[in-house]
């Protein structure tokens, strides 16, 4: 193909990428093709000449297709499969102090990693322990407090208890009669 084709095929590329780095690819392509040097593009691009010299050279060899950004998978997973589901069980339903921490009713960041370490000996940092919960689809919202149940000799029961009676033969009062309460309360001018 002549350079003319090339360099409206990359054009059009740069015009229908909307990810930065995909951009930057066929700059350096289309820099490449005007008859920049590579020491010049990496200035541009503010790259590493090697870089450069990469795109170009996986452009040559398999076009613009080449150049697409494949998927990092990142590290494999230190916890297995079956760990993982008992991990997502066992947090989600399950309170820490049912599995030997005394005294713990609600699961925080913490407490799971440690969790992680004492069953199967992997050490997490909290932001490790949060992107594998993440992972599992639980998410951590912090815990809200939870009501005691009521206790029935508090002062507010005993309180109302004492006022209803009172309440009571006043609402009978204004009943019978409702104007001596009226004039009572209000001033009359």
């Amino acid at each position: 193909m002549d350079k003319h084709t090339e360099l409206a095929k990359v054009t059009a590329a740069m015009k229908q990428t909307k990810e930065r780095r995909m951009y930057e690819r066929y700059q350096a392509i289309y820099l490449h093709l005007k008859g920049t040097s590579m020491k010049a593009i990496a200035d541009i691009l503010n790259r590493n000449r090697m870089t450069v010299s990469s795109y170009i050279h996986t452009y040559e060899n398999g076009g613009l297709g080449a150049l697409q950004i494949k998927h990092s998978s990142g590290a494999p997973t230190r916890l297995t499969k079956q760990q993982q589901d008992r991990l997502k069980q066992t947090v989600a339903y399950s309170v820490p102090h049912e599995v030997g921490f005394t005294a713990k009713h609600n699961w925080t960041l913490e407490l799971i990693a440690t969790y992680v370490e004492r069953e199967w000996g992997h050490c997490y940092s909290l932001r490790g322990i949060s992107k594998v919960m993440e992972r599992l689809g639980l998410s951590y919202t912090k815990p809200t407090y939870t009501l005691a149940a009521a206790d029935p000799n508090n002062v507010f029961y005993s309180a109302v208890s004492e006022i209803r009676p009172r309440v009571g033969q006043f609402m009978d009062e204004i009943m019978k009669h409702p104007h001596a309460i009226i004039d009572r309360l209000c001033v009359r001018l």
